[in-house]
């Protein structure tokens, strides 16, 4: 029987009135009006409040309003407007917050947010290449290390940006920024990571350009304890970790800074490299940073996470509990 709160309410009030001056049990004046006691003691727990046939009923594993409100407030704030759909992605984003303690929340339950809200990137279809995913990734640091050299348009004429990335870790072990790309200035970017890692021993991984062919430096990975391979040819994505690494550079810093100089080169390459490096979260590295895998902090790191994501379901089943005792 489903009745009006107006009505439903006049009701409990009249029994209850009735009860009190006659001092007859409401259990004997109910079978009156026909109304059973399981109905009507429902109807005095829903006294005031509308009807809600069929809601949903609050899990204890629900996010809370303010949980919800954390991780829209976030991505607004941290999005300009001519940039809303999140070029993150919304795990990256769930990461960042968790590491930022902001919100514990699963990056599934802040992508649903986040689609709610409109605030997906709805337009990402790049599709990955399977091809030579046979290729055995490395298992500790410094075991590969990843030489390229990128081009840098300055002025109608080019520089070059020579960087060595560990295979790892991910973590950009040295770059220089150089006028020249000679066997030379290869030797050097390579032999100043060295001399910053002096007891790493890695595979040296290049593609099959003139500089990693020739005889100098043959001799010089020879003299350095290295070994060195090189990738099938016309084939860059078999060096895609670097490869990747410089377009990361070229689309999240040299296409917003637009330097104008060498020294504007150096200096905005030099402040991404250590962002990349200890502050930007790598979707390859569960969404640490290439730091936390050199320095051997990963285990530490997620464990950390897990612990404050058990923390926040237990606070969020206190706060379901709370409201449904309160209602």
């Amino acid at each position: 029987m489903w009745v009006e709160p107006e009505i439903r309410d006049s009701v409990v009030k009249q029994i209850t009135y009735l009860s009190f001056r006659s001092g007859i049990p409401v259990k004997k004046l109910l079978p009156i009006i026909g109304l059973c006691r399981v109905k009507f003691y429902k109807w005095v727990k829903r006294s005031g409040t509308a009807n809600n046939h069929n809601g949903k009923i609050p899990k204890t594993h629900w996010l809370t309003p303010d949980e919800v409100k954390l991780i829209e407030d976030f991505a607004r704030e941290h999005y300009s407007e001519s940039d809303y759909f999140l070029k993150d992605g919304y795990r990256r984003v769930a990461y960042k917050m968790l590491d930022l303690n902001i919100v514990a929340v699963s990056p599934s339950s802040v992508y649903r947010i986040l689609k709610k809200a409109g605030l997906l990137n709805k337009w990402n279809t790049e599709k990955s290449n399977l091809k030579a995913t046979g290729f055995k990734q490395p298992d500790f640091p410094h075991k590969h290390w990843h030489v390229d050299i990128k081009y840098l348009n300055f002025n109608g004429t080019f520089l070059f940006l020579i960087s060595v990335l560990d295979g790892y870790s991910r973590y950009a072990l040295h770059h220089e920024v150089r006028h020249t790309m000679n066997e030379y200035d290869v030797q050097l970017t390579v032999q100043n990571a060295k001399e910053k890692f002096p007891l790493a021993r890695p595979r040296i991984i290049s593609d099959n350009g003139a500089q990693f062919i020739s005889k100098e430096f043959k001799q010089f990975i020879k003299d350095a304890e290295f070994t060195h391979v090189k990738t099938s040819v016309n084939y860059p994505q078999a060096n895609g970790k670097i490869e990747r690494y410089h377009r990361t550079i070229s689309e999240e810093c040299l296409r917003i800074k637009s330097p104008v100089s060498f020294d504007d080169f150096k200096i905005y390459i030099e402040d991404y490299v250590n962002f990349y490096n200890t502050k930007r979260l790598h979707a390859s590295l569960n969404y640490l940073t290439p730091e936390d895998y050199l320095l051997g902090r990963k285990e530490i790191r997620i464990t950390q996470r897990e612990l404050k994501l058990e923390k926040a379901e237990l606070n969020r089943a206190s706060y379901w509990k709370t409201l449904e005792q309160a209602a």
